[in-house]
């Protein structure tokens, strides 16, 4: 039997809308709420991306920082990880809200194809990002997806620009990027323990390559991300009733491959992060 399963509950992202499933979380307030259900459920992570009052995605630190408040009072012990995506801001507001310092944040550190768009992550961003996260004590949760940008995680370890041990989250399933493909997913997991022994990783898949995603991390003895800023569906037919309701998916599958679910305890301390209350650095 593996160790336990780190569940990371990804609640809003940037382009989930009421129209495309009413449950979606878009208020700090809904989002408050359905955060403490899917931690309740037994996510011990919650991956976060605010949004303005017309509903689009924004960097706002202010929001961020309401976000981050309401989570800490309501979510006691929940790892908050803020997103630094792109679809969000340009430059460096994309890291605005690091000053807050979260507990982790995503850090893209190569760019690649989207459905629609180009994922601009220019070097010199992706340095200034990381550079960051070291000054306020963030732990970066890697997003790769490509082979190159595990490979150049591993590089930015290796001459200081990321303090290790690596925690590396593989995303398959995004149109005109990486698929969902189990032997991609097995290379990449070989690669990254070749090149970072000491690293950790987590996998996501989008759409309804969610649960499939879910299952190989699982099994594989990783670490798994749901969520509806991935997937609005329980299945084809049917709306996910709640970020909860697929936080509960996923614990279905760690009981059936005998994975206990971490508990944010044992989260952090897999992670290596301060537990609440404790100073900077005091865990790292």
């Amino acid at each position: 039997m593996a160790g336990p399963c780190i569940i990371c509950v990804a609640i809003t992202g940037s382009l989930p809308t009421k129209a495309n499933n009413p449950a979606v979380p878009i208020s700090i307030s809904e989002q408050i709420e359905s955060t403490q259900q899917a931690f309740e459920a037994g996510a011990s992570i919650a991956h976060c991306h605010v949004r303005d009052d017309e509903g689009l995605p924004t960097s706002d630190p202010e929001r961020f920082a309401r976000l981050k408040e309401g989570l800490e009072t309501h979510c006691p012990g929940l790892i908050i990880q803020l997103s630094t995506g792109g679809r969000s801001g340009a430059g460096q507001a994309r890291g605005g809200m690091l000053p807050l310092r979260p507990d982790m944040a995503s850090l893209s550190v190569g760019s690649n194809n989207f459905p629609t768009r180009v994922y601009e992550n220019p070097p010199d961003l992706v340095d200034w990002l990381a550079g960051e996260m070291l000054t306020y004590d963030i732990k970066p949760e890697i997003e790769a997806f490509d082979l190159s940008h595990i490979i150049q995680a591993t590089r930015m370890q290796a001459d200081g620009r990321l303090k290790g041990p690596l925690y590396v989250q593989f995303v398959m399933g995004v149109k005109n990027a990486m698929p969902a493909d189990e032997r991609v997913l097995d290379f990449y997991i070989e690669t990254l323990h070749r090149l970072a022994p000491d690293a950790s990783w987590c996998a996501a898949g989008i759409g309804p390559q969610q649960i499939v995603l879910n299952e190989w991390a699982i099994r594989k003895g990783g670490h798994t991300r749901t969520g509806m800023e991935d997937n609005v569906r329980i299945d084809r037919e049917t709306l996910g009733p709640s970020n909860a309701a697929l936080v509960r998916r996923a614990v279905e599958l760690c009981d059936r491959y005998e994975r206990p679910v971490a508990t944010w305890q044992q989260a952090r301390d897999i992670l290596g992060l301060r537990m609440p209350g404790q100073g900077l650095h005091a865990a790292r």
